[in-house]
């Protein structure tokens, strides 16, 4: 039983990147189940077992952005406020579900009525993440968290476009740095914003960071498991695993925040102290 789940789940997720590149090349209306047969290598009726149309495997690569781990907990809100964006930024170019769920959130023909948006969820991680701030002192007196995410989210869509239609996304990490750079000294408090991390690398790090600490422990502690969710109980014969990741050496956990002694970001950070 466990071994049928297990197999069940790694054709869910090879259907879905499948999907994911064939929607990020073609967008919606163009896209084709053929299309998503012939690149995940398995039968028409694989699919439609995972997904009754075109538009639940649309809805099932926006809903996969969001099923993997949120950025690192920080002590300060606003910094992974900005880590949130990055990992993001940091993953367009290289995780097909990213891309295409950005492609399919401004696809005019993926409509909204469809549901097909990732725009949402996005607002209201960034919105949770905002309140936190607040409630710790770090944003100045006039922000509106729901305001600021949906600023935040719309912007980012559009240097995104710009920076795939100028120069294919290889600037983009640049560009969302220099986004970051202008919206943050409009929301967070002076002694925050110093201590801010904002580098256009800062994505690839701390996406690093989140990828060591999934790897299995080596030092003789317990590894973790998978998740425990239980997928379907019934497979397709014809499902293929995806291909594994590759090794990648050990990462330092980060801390931007300097060396002040003071909390990370606290509001009360100074300059001088015992």
């Amino acid at each position: 039983m466990v071994v049928r789940q297990e197999r069940a789940l790694r054709t869910r997720r090879l259907i879905l990147e499948a999907a994911a590149s064939v929607f990020d090349e073609f967008g919606y209306e163009r896209a084709t189940i053929g299309e998503v047969v012939a690149r995940a290598g398995v039968t028409r009726g694989a699919v439609y077992f995972h997904f009754a149309s075109k538009r639940d495997l649309a809805q099932g690569v926006i809903e996969g952005q969001f099923e993997a781990e949120a950025v690192p907990e920080r002590s300060c809100k606003l910094q992974e406020f900005v880590d949130t964006g990055m990992v993001v930024t940091h993953l367009v170019p290289i995780d097909p579900l990213v891309s295409a769920g950005v492609r399919l959130s401004v696809d005019q023909g993926a409509d909204s009525k469809m549901g097909i948006d990732a725009a949402p969820g996005w607002i209201a991680r960034l919105e949770r993440l905002l309140i936190a701030a607040g409630e710790r002192g770090e944003l100045l007196p006039h922000v509106v968290p729901a305001d600021t995410a949906g600023l935040m989210t719309a912007s980012w869509v559009g240097v995104q476009l710009q920076s795939q239609r100028f120069t294919g996304r290889a600037d983009l990490a640049e560009r969302v740095a220099v986004l970051y750079r202008h919206l943050m000294p409009s929301i967070a408090v002076p002694g925050v914003l110093a201590c801010l991390d904002l580098a256009p690398d800062r994505g690839a790090r701390v996406y690093a960071e989140m990828t060591a600490a999934r790897e299995p422990a080596t030092d003789g502690g317990p590894a973790e498991s998978g998740p425990a969710e239980s997928g379907p109980t019934d497979v397709e014969a014809e499902g293929n695993g995806p291909t594994g990741s590759a090794d990648r050496g050990p990462v330092t956990p980060l801390e931007p925040y300097g060396a002040s002694g003071f909390p990370p970001c606290s509001p009360l950070r100074r300059d001088s102290g015992a």
